[in-house]
């Protein structure tokens, strides 16, 4: 293996500090925009959501809100409350180990420009070779392209690639249709039996999975 990829929230980050900031915010306006309450208001942001699931408009915060004339920017919430984007604690200690090793990192993202932001903001965009985000190929994750196309930025084979995220859609059967190694990292020990070639509950396991494959290459 000579490249590791990553998705970004829920596998290096989490943006529900925000998120939880955010969603109070957006139901007054709502409610105060149709006359409607607030428990109302909820209902109809979150239906919106649910129905536009894995669509390509769904990665997008400000696609919501401009669809209900809400005068919110996501990057603009980021930059004004950077500390509600949170690393988990594994992630740092996991970088520093694999470009240590001389792994080729990448990040490969469905969500828009704003990811890269976020990267930024928790200081962690140093440490990638490359960032993808769904803006780069006109599509987002299980699409074969998305990956394809991050292999070839840091010049591996799939096959000599590793992806690793959170959900087992776009994470797991996405990378694996098109020869990457998948890994599901399962943080919240959530029960599925579809079940992944690797699972994880903390990026510090990649260490012993990375060292089985270097000891069956030395065999």
């Amino acid at each position: 293996m000579k490249a590791v990829f990553f998705d970004i929230d829920g596998t290096l980050l989490t943006e529900k500090p925000l998120i939880m900031l955010l969603l109070p915010q957006v139901y007054d306006k709502l409610s105060k925009k149709f006359g409607i309450s607030k428990g109302d208001a909820r209902l109809r942001f979150l239906r919106e959501i649910s129905e536009r699931k894995n669509t390509y408009e769904w990665h997008d915060w400000d696609f919501f809100f401009e669809s209900f004339g809400i005068d919110f920017k996501y990057e603009n919430l980021i930059k004004t409350y950077p500390h509600k984007i949170q690393v988990f604690p594994d992630v740092i200690p996991t970088l520093e180990w694999l470009r240590g090793e001389g792994y080729k990192l990448g990040v490969i993202t469905s969500g828009p420009e704003y990811q890269r932001l976020k990267l930024r903001i928790a200081k962690l965009d140093r440490y990638f070779d490359v960032v993808v985000t769904r803006e780069d190929v006109k599509t987002v994750k299980p699409d074969p392209k998305i990956f394809l196309y991050a292999c070839e930025k840091v010049g591996v084979e799939p096959k000599e690639s590793i992806m690793i995220g959170d959900d087992l859609n776009q994470d797991v059967y996405g990378p694996r249709n098109v020869g990457m190694l998948p890994i599901w990292i399962n943080r919240e020990g959530t029960e599925d039996y579809n079940f992944a070639d690797f699972e994880i509950r903390s990026l510090h396991q990649l260490r012993s999975i990375l060292g089985g494959f270097r000891d069956e290459r030395d065999i």
